[in-house]
């Protein structure tokens, strides 16, 4: 276990185990004064996605798409992310979009590189607790979750979206590894789309009258005490859509995260507490709407936040791992009720070519951007 938890300093006599330690208790929490304030919603600018091709043709006629399951994650094979043009880049974001994460091995890229490719989706982000102004270090975890949950309050290993508790979490997001473990330290990715598609219709018109409650505060707390770094940002609330309405596909995706939701606005605490229970179920048994990732140095993937969840899979590995992410900030999210999930949509458009309609521009194009 880290040693950095202050936990570990205080012992009981009676177990010999550590005693938990509130944060107004602990010197290196209370007395943390973070440098920067609480962020202002931004309005980014159109997603470069809506500027693609909704065939892709020029991504595809250099890069060969392999999907990895029926519902998410694709490889891109025989392509070079450094050599795409803007043009291929905005293809490549629309592929994220509908299939939430693409891979890619042997990549070239440096890390000015992958910077300045970021830069093409938008303003970079930076994480609470990252320091350089540009990416972040990714080192992944030999911890036991079950074990330090115990003594600090953010469940570290669980599913979540990167920062989803912010005013406007991260859009897209993209890691290059640089070192990795031989075996061990895979990334698993669960579809937002899926995750609404297999709730029942009732739950779907009940949750979709909510607003997740996503905190930093708890991460805050372990940053500082586990991390043994100082927090950029104080900590901060924001109630989100418990769906939302991706603005590119127009598909409903489920915006309940294990990681970082401790409860819902309109609910009391113990119907919360259910409702957050039956999520942890949903979320964990969803291997039909999920995909593992092995890495290896130069492996890349680049995954879309507003509907996707992601966690690493913590190992015993000795080796190093380190990897480079780089975010971008996305749209404050919202919920149109208009919009309709992946599996509805799907079903709707076979139902109108089988009924023999016109299969006119709009309803190829939707046909294609339906990503299951």
């Amino acid at each position: 276990m880290s040693a950095n938890l202050e936990s570990l300093k205080h012992i009981s006599k009676d177990s010999g185990f550590p005693v938990a330690i509130h944060p107004h208790f602990s010197a290196k929490i209370k007395d943390h004064v973070p440098p920067d304030p609480i962020r202002k919603e931004i309005f980014p600018e159109k997603d470069r996605a809506s500027f693609a091709d909704p065939e892709k043709k020029a991504l595809f006629a250099v890069a060969k798409p392999v999907d990895l399951t029926e519902s998410i994650g694709t490889v891109l094979e025989n392509v070079q992310l450094s050599q795409l043009t803007p043009q291929q880049l905005d293809e490549l974001a629309l592929l994220v979009n509908e299939r939430g994460v693409v891979f890619f091995r042997n990549q070239d890229l440096t890390t000015d590189q992958q910077v300045n490719l970021f830069e093409h989706y938008g303003t970079l982000d930076r994480h609470p607790a990252q320091k350089d102004v540009r990416h972040v270090v990714i080192r992944g975890s030999r911890e036991d979750h079950r074990e330090i949950l115990k003594y600090t309050p953010w469940p570290s290993g669980e599913w979540h979206a990167d920062t989803s508790f912010e005013i406007n979490p991260p859009s897209y997001s993209l890691l290059r590894m640089e070192e990795h473990p031989p075996v061990g330290g895979d990334t698993a990715w669960i579809s937002g789309y899926g995750l609404y598609d297999t709730l029942s219709d009732a739950m779907k018109k009940f949750v979709e009258g909510l607003h997740a409650v996503h905190t930093s505060r708890l991460q805050y707390d372990t940053i500082l005490d586990l991390w043994g770094v100082g927090p950029n940002r104080p900590p901060i609330d924001s109630h989100h859509p418990a769906v939302r309405t991706h603005p590119v596909t127009g598909l409903k995706a489920l915006n309940v995260n294990t990681g970082f939701v401790t409860g819902f606005a309109e609910l009391k605490k113990h119907e919360s507490d259910k409702l957050l229970d039956f999520f942890n179920y949903h979320l964990h048994s969803a291997d039909d709407h999920s995909v593992r990732w092995k890495w290896e140095v130069g492996s890349v993937a680049m995954w879309d936040n507003r509907c996707v969840l992601h966690r690493v899979i913590p190992g015993s590995y000795e080796a190093p791992r380190r990897g480079i992410r780089t975010t971008v900030f996305g749209e404050k999210p919202y919920y149109d009720p208009t919009s309709e999930g992946r599996a509805e949509r799907e079903k709707r458009l076979k139902t109108t070519i089988s009924n023999g309609q016109p299969q006119n521009a709009k309803v190829k194009e939707n046909l294609i951007n339906t990503p299951a």
